[in-house]
């Protein structure tokens, strides 16, 4: 079964194409940690000792929050999860993290920035499996 940790060029292309004139967006990100976390090829931010999935995410999220703020934007929940009420079996989320940016451009901005990418290291060696899924408000 394959793996989504990151954007790949395509997604991230319709992504700009689809949002950029929409003003803020709201990501939902589900959650898969991985039972310890592999800091392979990021031996600058490895912890010392071994670290749970769950705890490198939480570091990932501790190291980033100024740089979210930074970017105008912010958490709208973080919590735990497990088995869907309304869908596959098969598919279990650790946890469920919702963010809304003030735009397309600031969210590519703050994913793009320097002091961001370092604490991202974080987050790929915490997690097993990610989706993301952008969306913006409609209208009643």
């Amino acid at each position: 079964m394959k793996k989504h940790i990151e954007a790949n060029p395509e997604s991230g292309k319709k992504f700009y194409q689809d949002f950029h004139d929409k003003g803020k967006i709201v990501m939902l990100n589900l959650l898969k940690f991985r039972e310890k976390a592999d800091y392979t090829n990021l031996a600058q931010i490895k912890p010392d000792g071994e670290v749970s999935g769950k705890d490198a995410y939480q570091l990932y999220m501790k190291n980033t929050l100024t740089e979210l703020r930074k970017a105008g934007s912010r958490i709208i929940y973080y919590g735990e999860s497990n088995d869907f009420l309304i869908g596959p079996e098969s598919e279990k989320w650790d946890a469920i993290l919702i963010v809304e940016h003030e735009s397309v451009l600031k969210f590519i901005e703050f994913a793009q920035n320097k002091d961001y990418l370092i604490n991202a290291g974080h987050r790929t060696a915490g997690l097993e499996d990610s989706r993301l899924l952008p969306s913006t408000e409609i209208e009643m």
